[in-house]
């Protein structure tokens, strides 16, 4: 891949000219100068329609934005991403998750293999494995069913399953499905409190088997059930995802019982691998496929589509625009669908983990914004919480806005109801609402002049508030696979520009390392080489 300071590209230079002039101008302008600005800005892929006219852009500012992606080599950049170069050059692999999700056909090699037949394998024993358990062929040590799962691990191997398999819950069989990430007891100890080690199976998703909150975890958990259970029925209701066999079968697993991981998918990206093991056991197989279809087909757009009706790519360049000329440091992710609830938690480990570097691919210090932060929650809730701020507030939020033509259960009067406040609050961040039109809306209720004049003020709104509208016709596993997907190429292109490695994550080590010598303290009772602040913290807390 090429290393460009995007700060140095011709485009850059004239994007900065390029926002002097537009920065100012309201979108309500632009709509009304323009009446097919809409059709001009608008994406329709499959059963994607992607609106980005409510974006503070021109087609000035597009091309200037596709001409900075040529510039930094964004094409030749996902090809050597699909086709397994070693991207991720700090730990020296490959990145491809893609290889997950493609055509048995394809031919991805790694290191001079090619890696989809080992995938297909993997998914074939997904799938028997999935059908056992689900069918109740495979069974607990006393020969019940399993009623009961439970994944054990943290961040990619927690975020993606849990997040996947509470967006597909309308999906979900007969199987309780739950998951345990944090090292607090308490969370372990009220997961599993009434659960049946009878009919309970667990999964431990861990690459190497020493991840310290999944290990403490596990060993937890298999204490409690060894409480009733003799230790050599571990085996029956415990599996692993993980590359480590030794302590895996240290641990008691089968042999038989432990799926692969590998070095070229990173955590955040693993869940369509064994690690979404619990997300076959939830929905089934099938409907699992068709998760890893739906990404297969946006990779194919990604790779395949002109920039300029390229999703990926201009949802990503439009950050680009907002991060580095507005200065615009979050945004926004609102899902009007309650299932998605989890899909803003799980973006944010997704794009800031990735993204969160200041140091470019040659080394250096950046001297340019990377990674924004994200957040959000499903709508029409979030409205009655922090749209204020992103109404009347002071700062600059981009917003996507993530809604379904069609319900699940058919409720057409609460999805008229849902739907309704989705279109509005994209045209009322877009057109807001100003001086004159507060009066007379105060007029209209029967207001004196003097109450006018002491609160109109306080309701207006400026409006020109950016957001990208995404409607899909239905949540499904397909379409669900496609929208992950979308945020995932997203990222890649985020980076590419940006000239920083999205695919490590040195930034969460030093705080585990520092956890794993305060641990050792904690067992001597004596505090030594810390802060004056950390120490009195820890002397305090071993006083209890």
């Amino acid at each position: 891949m090429k290393n460009i300071d995007p700060t140095t590209t011709k485009a850059w230079k004239e994007l900065e000219a390029h926002f002097s002039e537009i920065k100012n101008e309201h979108m309500r302008n632009m709509f009304n100068n323009d009446e097919d600005r809409a059709d001009k800005f608008t994406i329709t892929w499959e059963d994607f329609y992607v609106d980005i006219s409510k974006n503070r852009i021109s087609e000035e500012t597009q091309n200037l934005l596709l001409k900075l992606a040529e510039e930094c080599g964004l094409e030749d950049a996902i090809e050597s991403y699909f086709t397994g170069d070693s991207i991720n050059q700090t730990e020296n692999r490959p990145v491809l998750h893609t290889a997950l999700r493609a055509e048995k056909a394809a031919d991805i090699k790694v290191r001079g293999e090619n890696v989809v037949p080992e995938v297909q394998e993997v998914k074939a024993r997904i799938r028997d494995f999935s059908n056992e358990i689900i069918n109740g062929t495979r069974r607990g040590y006393t020969g019940k069913a399993f009623t009961d799962v439970v994944n054990i691990g943290i961040g990619g191997s927690d975020l993606g399953p849990v997040m996947v398999t509470e967006s597909l819950e309308f999906y979900k069989n007969h199987l309780n499905l739950h998951f345990i990430s944090n090292v607090d007891g308490d969370h372990v100890f009220e997961t599993i409190k009434d659960l049946n080690p009878e009919t309970t199976l667990f999964l431990i998703v861990s690459k190497t088997f020493t991840t310290m909150e999944t290990l403490s975890n596990a060993t937890t958990v298999r204490e409690w059930f060894l409480k009733s259970v003799p230790e050599k029925e571990v085996s029956k209701h415990f599996v692993a995802v993980s590359t480590n066999l030794q302590k895996v079968e240290a641990f008691g697993i089968d042999p038989d019982n432990i799926f692969p991981m590998w070095d070229w998918v990173g955590g955040r990206f693993s869940l369509w691998s064994a690690v979404g093991l619990s997300i076959s056991l939830a929905i089934g197989y099938d409907n699992f496929t068709s998760l890893l279809e739906g990404a297969r087909k946006m990779d194919d757009h990604f790779r395949l589509t002109p920039f300029k009706e390229n999703l990926p790519v201009q949802l990503a360049l439009l950050t680009i625009w907002y991060n580095n000329f507005f200065k615009a440091e979050s945004e926004a992710v609102i899902p009007y669908s309650q299932y998605l609830h989890k899909f803003p938690s799980y973006l944010q480990q997704a794009i800031m983990e990735s993204n969160g570097k200041s140091v470019d691919r040659n080394g250096n210090k950046v001297n340019y914004e990377t990674g924004t932060i994200i957040w959000g929650e499903p709508g029409t809730n979030s409205q009655h919480a922090f749209f204020q701020l992103i109404h009347q507030g002071t700062k600059l939020i981009p917003a996507d806005f993530i809604g379904f033509k069609r319900s699940l259960f058919g409720n057409n009067a609460h999805q008229d109801q849902l739907m309704a406040n989705y279109f509005a609050q994209t045209e009322a961040l877009l057109h807001g609402k100003n001086a004159e039109e507060v009066e007379e809306e105060l007029k209209s209720k029967g207001f004196s002049q003097q109450e006018i004049d002491r609160i109109s003020a306080f309701k207006v709104f400026e409006g020109n508030n950016p957001t990208n509208t995404i409607l899909i016709d239905q949540l499904t596993p397909e379409s669900m696979g496609k929208l992950i997907a979308l945020y995932e190429h997203k990222i890649f292109v985020q980076g590419i520009i940006w000239n920083i490695f999205s695919y490590d994550q040195w930034g969460v080590e030093l705080g585990k390392q520092l956890a794993n010598k305060i641990l050792a303290e904690f067992s001597t009772n004596s505090v030594i080489n810390h802060d004056s602040s950390t120490k009195k913290l820890l002397e305090f807390y071993l006083k209890k």
